[in-house]
Parts: structure tokens; sequence; C-alpha cells
């Protein structure tokens, strides 16, 4: 089995903790200063015990800075020792397989033995955004083929095309071509039942984004366990699911804190992404009864108040889901209050200090 899939849990938390960053712009800020709270967050997470850290692929988006995952995981190996990094995720459709083989190959060797490669087959953009990413606007057959690309990439990975293959004599580096070493364990990442059961197929390790898509966790999960076959990598099945959680000084204020994230979303959805709005923005807007409908939905899915509400909120989710580990992304306008909700949730689990 490979080390590093399985986390140990820490303090009172039913399994381990990571952290989902998706490196938040909020207004009045710069992607400068939100990839300086990435250090420090990354820092922070290793210092109380969280299992590793995931920087997410996304694209014209102002609100989000973490469009380079393997950039960002570069920098975060520079500033961290121990915690595990990695991608939740890259979408690979956007990028030919042996680029991301040398990316990663490339962070592997920089922070060996802890580097995490989570794929996703969503562009991670909109379809025109995808278009230009990929050059193409038959956006469907870029999903379509993912297993044939994570086929591709894995034999990058391994250096193992066969003989007679049009790439048997194409090596990914830094890779296996130079002398033994490790490479970054594949994640697959889902909102639905198709990266499920590729996973559990391939006995691959697999990861659910309950933070968006929360209605389909449980049946995401229970497609995974059913299609699992033990692999070379693992021998059981094992699942994390993002989670959106945020835990302030006060209810009200946790609350505060997760409309700013509810308004954000609300404009992407309807065409108008944009910073983060400030809890001072959101207090402000008028939201129509469709947009309070949709933010009443979100809100449902997001685990927030105090840091007991939110510590027995978590626990709850991972009794229902069986989730063997919570990654936690935390929703806010300012990178302050990012890090001051992943510190009382450490301190409400009672996590090394």
């Amino acid at each position: 089995m490979t080390d590093g899939i399985r986390g140990t849990a820490h303090g009172t938390a039913p399994v381990p903790l990571s952290v989902l960053d998706l490196v938040t712009v909020g207004s009045g800020s710069t992607a400068t200063r939100s990839l300086r709270t990435s250090v420090a967050l990354a820092k922070l997470a290793e210092r109380r015990g969280y299992h590793r850290h995931w920087v997410a692929e996304h694209h014209s988006m102002p609100g989000v800075a973490s469009s380079s995952p393997a950039v960002i995981l570069a920098h975060l190996a520079a500033h961290t020792e121990r915690i595990r990094l990695g991608s939740g995720g890259v979408m690979l459709p956007n990028h030919a397989p042996l680029v991301i083989a040398e990316q990663f190959g490339t962070v592997e060797a920089l922070a060996p033995g802890r580097v995490d490669l989570g794929l996703g087959r969503a562009p991670g953009t909109d379809g025109a955004t995808a278009a230009a990413l990929r050059r193409t606007d038959r956006l469907n057959e870029g999903a379509d083929d993912f297993p044939q690309q994570l086929a591709e990439l894995t034999r990058f990975l391994d250096d193992d095309f066969p003989d007679g293959h049009p790439y048997s004599r194409i090596h990914a580096v830094p890779g296996p071509v130079q002398g033994p070493a490790g490479r970054p364990p594949i994640w697959l990442l889902g909102s639905s039942g198709f990266s499920a059961r590729l996973a559990g197929v391939l006995g691959l390790p697999f990861a659910f984004a309950h933070h968006f898509s929360a209605q389909n966790t449980v049946p995401a999960l229970d497609l995974y366990r059913e299609s699992f076959r033990p692999s070379a990598v693992l021998d059981a099945p094992y699942a994390l699911i993002g989670v959106s959680a945020l835990a302030a000084d006060s209810e009200r204020e946790a609350r505060r804190q997760v409309m700013s994230g509810a308004l954000s979303m609300v404009q992407l959805r309807t065409g108008r992404p944009g910073l983060v709005p400030s809890p001072e923005e959101a207090e402000a807007y008028r939201f129509s009864s469709m947009e309070q409908e949709f933010v009443d939905s979100w809100l449902a899915n997001i685990v927030h108040g105090t840091p007991d509400a939110v510590r027995d909120g978590l626990n709850d989710l991972q009794k229902r889901t069986g989730a063997d580990e919570l990654m936690i992304t935390a929703h806010a306008h300012s990178g302050e209050e990012r890090l001051r909700s992943y510190e009382l949730i450490a301190d409400a689990y009672g996590l090394p200090a």
C-alpha cells in the first residue's frame, strides 16, 4: 500500500483532517496576499496536525488564484517539511498527460514522499475558458477520454510503456528513467458516480466534492466501495470528502463570514464572477427570491458556527457518510478569518499545538 494515503487522526477527531485551499482573493485584496495566506495556512496545518494540504485548479475566476496547482505546490513545499501537498485537483482534460507527469515529477523531486496527484475530469471553469485552455471546442471528448488520459499519465509516471508503443522512448523527467524514485499517488476526484466507479475499479483512493454536490455524496461513496477492487495501491477503499466549514467565535460572526462566500457563488452562477465580497458587501446586498433560495440551499451544506458546533457538525457528517478523511475548505473574505477558522477547529478537536 502506498505510504501517505491513509492518514492518522489526532486529538478527538474521528478521522484525519485535511485542508482544501482555493487561494481565495477577497475584495480589496490581491493574489499576492492570498498566496501568502496559503503559505501561512500550510504552516498552520502542518503545525496543528492536519494530514494534507491540497490546492484546486480553477480558471477565469477573479476570486480564486489557484489556476496553477503545481506552481503553488512547489512554493508550499519550500515552506513546509512534513505535511502532504497535492492537487484537489488537476483537471486532466485541460492538459497533455506528459505535461502533468513532468510537473508533478518535479514537485515530487522537491518534496519526496509527500506529494499527491488528485485528478478531475471537469474543466474547472466555463465552456469558453475550457475551449481556450484545450484549443478546441470539442469539450465532451476530453471528459469521455478521461480513462485513456489517466492510463497514459500513469504510464508516463511509471515509465513503463510497452515496447512498440509510440511513446516507449519518451520519458517524463524528473522520473524513473533517472533512477529509483517514488512517485505521487494518484487520486480520482468527482462530484458524481463516474469517477467513483472508475476509482473503485482501479483500486485508487477517491475524493468526493461534498462541498458543492452534497446530494450525491452517499450514493457516490457507496458506488466507490461497491466497485472497489484491491490493487497495488490500496487493499481496501479509502475515500475523503471535501467539506465547506467555517468556525468563528460566535454563531453570528460565522454566519456573517459564510455569507461572503454565498454571495460570491450567486455572482458566479449568474455570470458575474468577481473577487469574494466582504461581509459588509454581503449584508448590503438584496437577494432576489430565486437567489435567496439558492443561498439557503448553499448554506445548508456549509458547517458553520462556534468551534464546538462545527466539530459536532463535522462528526455527524463523518458518521453519515463513513468518510475516511475530512478535507475542510473555508469560504471567507479575508485570509485572517480563514486561518482563524482552521485554528479554532484544531482547538475544538484538541489537535497538537
